[in-house]
């Protein structure tokens, strides 16, 4: 089978741009290869490999899972099934962290639930005088994270625990965090690639406001005087998020909108 009729044969049954990126991923040839040479003979591992990606892709599962990569802010990050897959809705959340870092000359930063570290390790090397760390609860999660951070030379300490569990008497200038947020049994969960995801990561099994709850109620013990928390969280918890701000003794609470225009970073200090 050549590069051309494999990629014909899989577009019969999958996304066209998805076709191309799994067979070049397979293949290890470039989209350049594929338009300049597709009577290339693709090799019987890499064609078995290409036929089982495939099969898998049409019942569902992630293209990130598949390649192992996804892209977040123009950075390549490793993933697994034991992360989350980056979405673009998580650059407010950096974003905001930037403008909050501004001006500071050393600042401690912490990130809750790092995941693969997507919100650590993009701090990190665009505000490289912070100092960051990782926690997540999944070892799992937090090796890939570790793994990112060492490849693309970020400066991140990792360490396993729940939310502020392995962080007794440190304060952090700045403390962000995408915990899981959804409620259990929002129809979401069951579309989009998400059942392949780490359901622990999504949902915290009741309204969904559960870990927010927490990681708001713990943060003045790790906070600076005058340091900030920022949290994302799903279009419809900016109010309550602010509510649990202030009510916690936070000020200034405020809620920062995607892209879509939808509410997703709300935060305030101390």
């Amino acid at each position: 089978m050549t590069l051309g009729e494999a990629l014909a044969s899989a577009r019969q049954r999958i996304d066209r741009l998805d076709a191309r990126l799994l067979l070049q991923a397979a293949a290890g040839c470039t989209h350049a290869d594929l338009l300049a040479r597709p009577e290339t003979v693709l090799a019987a591992a890499a064609a078995a490999r290409f036929a089982a990606w495939v099969e898998r892709r049409a019942g569902g599962e992630p293209l990130a899972y598949l390649t192992g990569e996804a892209e977040f802010r123009g950075r390549p990050f490793r993933v697994s099934p034991a992360v989350l897959i980056p979405r673009p809705d998580t650059e407010v959340l950096v974003d905001q962290a930037l403008l909050r870092l501004q001006g500071m000359a050393a600042p401690d930063v912490l990130d809750l639930g790092a995941g693969s570290g997507i919100v650590a390790v993009s701090l990190a090397l665009e505000c490289p005088a912070a100092r960051l760390t990782a926690v997540d609860l999944s070892p799992a999660a937090l090796a890939v994270a570790a793994d990112n951070a060492a490849r693309l030379g970020a400066a991140v300490e990792c360490l396993v625990g729940d939310w502020y569990a392995p962080l007794s008497g440190r304060r952090f200038d700045l403390i962000v965090a995408n915990p899981p947020y959804i409620a259990a049994g929002d129809p979401h969960l069951a579309g989009d690639g998400l059942p392949f995801e780490p359901q622990a990561a999504l949902t915290d099994g009741g309204d969904g406001l559960a870990c927010l709850s927490r990681i708001i109620a713990g943060a003045a013990a790790h906070l600076r005087p005058g340091g900030w928390l920022l949290l994302e969280h799903g279009y419809e918890q900016g109010a309550a998020c602010r509510n649990l701000l202030t009510a916690a003794g936070f000020q200034a609470a405020s809620t920062h909108t995607d892209l879509a225009g939808n509410d997703r970073v709300s935060g305030a200090y101390l």
